[in-house]
């Protein structure tokens, strides 16, 4: 991949379902493009697509129409199997609900990733990314002895640690009190402006989606840049 390639390219995507009433269409030929460093804030009103776009971006979902290529790949042309290599190493997400294994400790969410894919010192590599949050001295805790602002920030330490081209975020604040929820948001931007990840924000906030350097407004099915 050209340094200067995009990394994520939406191409004209459409997103139909079929419902009782009929065929039921929530994306209407979405482009976005987005390239290695950039902070992308999509807004939108329940129910205006935005969770069924980043289905489409992390490869959860394909599109009726259309295509989604990160680094150059075309997500719906790989295999399952290809597909979830691709993800564990080049594409992660951040959840509203944190979605850590229960019965695993901090260090170990954070390793998981990177054992399943065979990469050498990954405890080490995932003690770095804790003390990165700082939660070092919180590794060896279950997530239910954690606080929701530690358990995002494990979270964020497990989506990093693998190093992704694009990182996914899906109201990573939206679970949180407002002061825990501003220390994890500066701590998601200061972590991926130090690694030029490329990071996609689908947010309710403005002011979040402020701290992007480009903002989209998914509305009609299509996405209207306002900067």
């Amino acid at each position: 991949m050209n340094s200067t390639d995009p990394v994520l390219h939406v191409d004209h995507v459409y997103k139909s379902f079929e419902t009782h009433a009929g065929s039921l269409e929530v994306l209407s030929g979405v482009d976005l493009v987005a390239r290695r460093g950039d902070t992308v804030a999509i807004l939108g009103e329940s129910g205006s697509g935005k969770s069924t776009l980043l289905s489409l971006l992390a490869g959860l979902d394909a599109p009726t129409r259309g295509r989604v290529l990160v680094e150059g790949y075309d997500l719906e042309r790989l295999d399952e199997a290809e597909l979830a290599s691709f993800r564990a190493g080049r594409l992660s997400i951040v959840f509203q609900q944190f979605h850590l294994m229960g019965g695993l400790t901090a260090i170990e969410n954070v390793s998981l990733p990177l054992e399943l894919q065979g990469v050498p010192e990954a405890e080490a590599r995932a003690a770095e990314a804790l003390d990165q949050v700082g939660l070092r001295d919180r590794s060896t805790h279950l997530p239910s002895r954690l606080s929701g602002g530690e358990c995002q920030r494990v979270a964020i330490a497990r989506a990093l640690v693998v190093e992704p081209a694009l990182l996914l975020a899906d109201e990573p604040s939206g679970s949180l009190d407002a002061r825990t929820g501003g220390a994890v948001t500066e701590l998601l931007f200061d972590l991926v402006d130090t690694r030029a990840t490329t990071l996609i924000l689908v947010t309710h906030s403005e002011s979040l989606a402020a701290r992007c350097n480009h903002e989209y407004v998914l509305v009609g099915g299509r996405l209207a840049q306002q900067r």
